[in-house]
């Protein structure tokens, strides 16, 4: 939201957090009747005040969804600004017409902003870029304090089992993610002994795919996403949009945001979702066999 000239409170050493919370405070709660009026002001006339009085009415949302993430040691002046960010981009999007709060709407873009930052903070050594990774990344933490885990030399295989099965995810997976997490950075560069002036990096093992696995993956990956997308073809725009925000996003809309947008109840979204998923896989399965 660049044309948005508005300053917003400032988290700083002076009155910490405590007089941040009072400031933010101060801006008032809107109704459901104002901030649709807003949102439409700043829809259709780009209002940068309707735009602003928005972002700092949520601004206690961003505050409080940015305290989550403290424990990752990063800046919490740092992560409000983030978050803020992703609020003003929530704004910059949001749809009043679709029926929903924009609260609703924005914490998606809160919780992604965050997320980012803090993926790029952290050492991109030790993580992936997969979402796999990503969500085994930040629950890892929250599963081992509610299982009550502690592991200072390492989780035992029955912890890790447990925290596999707690996550849905690989045993092997938790492993690794666990040995990152607490883990040190160390340079590649570094020699492996004093006397050879070999480094860590010269030991590495390229385990790249070589021409022939990437040409057939690529081909692969292709075919199978013209068959979904010709399966698409058999659903109404409805059941693709319903199966799409459910199926084949990374932040999924739950039933209750779905039947708000199309003004049927949760039960309904759930059957609309499940029969445009059987349309879709026995389109796909007929075009595989012919």
């Amino acid at each position: 939201m660049a044309a948005l000239s508005y300053s917003l409170p400032m988290l700083s050493s002076d009155g910490g957090l405590p007089k941040y919370l009072r400031d933010i405070r101060a801006f008032p709660v809107l109704t459901p009747d104002e901030e649709f009026m807003l949102a439409k002001r700043w829809q259709e006339h780009e209002d940068v005040d309707a735009a602003h009085r928005l972002v700092t009415s949520h601004l206690r949302l961003v505050a409080k969804m940015a305290l989550g993430f403290r424990h990752y040691g990063l800046p919490l002046s740092d992560l409000i600004g983030e978050g803020n960010l992703g609020l003003m981009r929530a704004v910059k999007k949001f749809d009043p017409d679709k029926g929903f709060r924009l609260a609703t709407y924005a914490m998606w873009w809160i919780k992604a902003a965050l997320h980012e930052y803090v993926l790029s903070s952290w050492s991109l050594v030790r993580l992936g870029t997969l979402a796999a990774h990503k969500k085994l990344f930040f629950n890892l933490r929250r599963v081992k304090a509610q299982l009550r885990i502690v592991d200072t030399d390492g989780l035992a295989t029955d912890d890790v089992l447990r925290i596999a099965e707690e996550l849905n995810v690989p045993a092997n997976e938790v492993m690794l993610m666990n040995q990152r997490l607490s883990g040190r950075d160390s340079s590649l560069n570094v020699p492996v002994t004093a006397d050879i002036q070999i480094e860590r990096q010269d030991l590495l093992m390229d385990e790249r795919p070589n021409q022939e696995e990437l040409l057939g993956d690529r081909e692969e990956e292709a075919h199978g996403h013209g068959l979904l997308v010709d399966g698409f073809k058999v659903l109404d725009s409805r059941e693709r949009d319903i199966l799409t925000e459910r199926r084949l996003r990374e932040n999924p809309l739950t039933l209750e945001e779905l039947g708000v947008r199309y003004g049927v109840s949760r039960e309904r979204v759930r059957q609309l979702e499940n029969r445009a998923f059987a349309k879709v896989q026995a389109a796909v399965l007929a075009a595989a066999a012919a």
